[in-house]
């Protein structure tokens, strides 16, 4: 994998790598950047949500939603930094253009498929393009807002783009009422991609000044040789192990599948209740991060494990209950679902992001970053994906969920008793290295003036 580029220091920038340049429609440029995040989130989850009505048109089995998932995740890994690259070269405005609004022609071309070699085929190039919008997005925001406004600025893109998802994904599940509604949803959703293409070719201002998006993006930096000696640090070992146990990742692509194969809802409703799954997730997002930094006040450096040990065994349980018993379609199920996806989302924000990002020195938290979640989990998440899918025909999705959702988490709750020992030393460590880290530099100081 190739290495990140440097960070560019440009003119135009402040010392503090403040825009000096405050710009007028800043807003109007996020508004279009975020309608754009939302279609491209759109398209990628169409399939997911409409596969039930795909895979009776074109006589599939649930493998094939394995294989579609699986090369959602080995696009993102491959292309998001290859998009990055040319947004460098060619300007990042134009790049999103074609990416974002262009290539929905992709997304078009694949509603008139008529068996699957051609839907995986025509999928598989629309999807190279949906990955571009993230790493090329979080360029643009960061060279239009400075360090006190990039906060609010990706707040109000993720929550927008949560928003639409929520919002969105029981819409597009009304398509499935027709037998044609995945055609007609795949047109749709190209159409307006490509709208969004000329809103951001219209509204979206391109910074005369910035750093490159390879370098901005803290999700593209990634040094292979800063990864490798990161492994040498026991809690990021750790850490690149135990997600391999973090199964449900693939909850999202077969969601709306399993409550039509083993609950028998339909594909409309199955996506209602998807949606309030993801309101659930949205809730654990925000709370995950309270409550670690409550543990971590109440208890210290084993506060954190504390949360992520019980968000562990709690969700192998809440999944237990959500798919392993028959809640019939009343209440009960939607509150089952919104439980289940809050505490789904706690444990990343509350416990995963911040030991990560304290253990290792602050010019590497991206490539670390990077190395776990977007490499490790990248790639244990594509094969899992394409594994679950081809288990599925002949095991069924109810058998799976059990045994390779609920049970994995079951086990890394156990696994992470480990990290009581592994993690206060790593962090002592860090904290040490970063209190010497004046000293040494005011001991050179003398001879840098000679």
């Amino acid at each position: 994998m190739a290495e990140a580029a440097e960070t560019v220091k440009v003119a135009g920038r402040s010392g503090h790598g403040e825009p000096t340049e405050k710009g007028k429609g800043r807003k109007r440029d996020l508004v279009a950047l975020s309608f754009a995040s939302i279609v491209d989130g759109f398209e990628g989850g169409l399939i997911n949500t409409l596969f039930p009505v795909i895979r009776d048109a074109l006589n599939l089995q649930t493998s094939a939603l394995g294989i579609m998932a699986a090369i959602s995740r080995f696009a993102r890994m491959l292309f998001g930094p290859a998009w990055a690259v040319l947004a460098d070269k060619y300007g990042r405005k134009k790049i999103l253009f074609i990416a974002t609004g262009l290539w929905g022609v992709w997304t078009i071309a694949a509603g008139f498929a008529q068996n699957f070699a051609q839907l995986l085929i025509l999928f598989s190039i629309g999807v190279i393009g949906t990955v571009a919008a993230e790493p090329i997005t979080n360029g643009l925001i960061t060279d239009m807002f400075g360090s006190t406004e990039r906060g609010k600025a990706f707040g109000f893109l993720r929550t927008m783009s949560t928003a639409g998802a929520v919002l969105g994904t029981p819409l597009i599940g009304h398509l499935a009422n027709s037998p044609d509604g995945w055609r007609w949803g795949m047109f749709l959703m190209g159409g307006i991609s490509v709208l969004s293409g000329v809103l951001i070719l219209m509204f979206v201002r391109e910074p005369r000044e910035h750093a490159a998006v390879g370098a901005a993006s803290e999700a593209m930096r990634f040094n292979t040789r800063d990864a490798a000696r990161l492994l040498k640090t026991k809690t990021i070992l750790f850490m690149a192990v135990q997600v391999v146990l973090t199964t449900s990742v693939v909850l999202f692509a077969f969601f709306v599948t399993y409550f039509v194969d083993e609950r028998g809802w339909s594909t409309a409703n199955a996506a209602t209740l998807m949606a309030i799954f993801m309101t659930g997730a949205v809730a654990g997002g925000l709370t995950g991060g309270y409550l670690g930094d409550w543990f971590e006040r109440r208890f210290g450096p084993r506060g954190r494990i504390m949360l992520m040990q019980g968000y562990l065994a709690a969700y192998a349980l809440s999944t237990v209950i959500l798919f392993q018993l028959e809640w019939g379609r009343g209440i009960a199920i939607y509150f089952v679902a919104f439980v289940t996806g809050l505490i789904g989302f706690i444990g990343h924000p509350g416990a995963v992001l911040p030991i990560v990002g304290s253990v290792v020195p602050k010019n590497v938290v991206a490539t670390a970053y990077a190395f776990i979640f977007s490499f490790v989990q990248g790639l244990v998440a594509a094969l899992f994906s394409l594994t679950f899918g081809f288990l599925a025909d002949t095991l069924g999705l109810e058998t799976l969920m059990f045994w390779l959702i609920s049970i994995p988490y079951a086990l890394n709750a156990v696994l992470w008793t480990a990290m009581y020992w592994i993690y206060p030393k790593d962090l002592a460590a860090e904290r040490a290295r970063e209190a010497e880290e004046p000293a040494r530099a005011s001991m050179a100081e003398p001879g840098d003036d000679q």
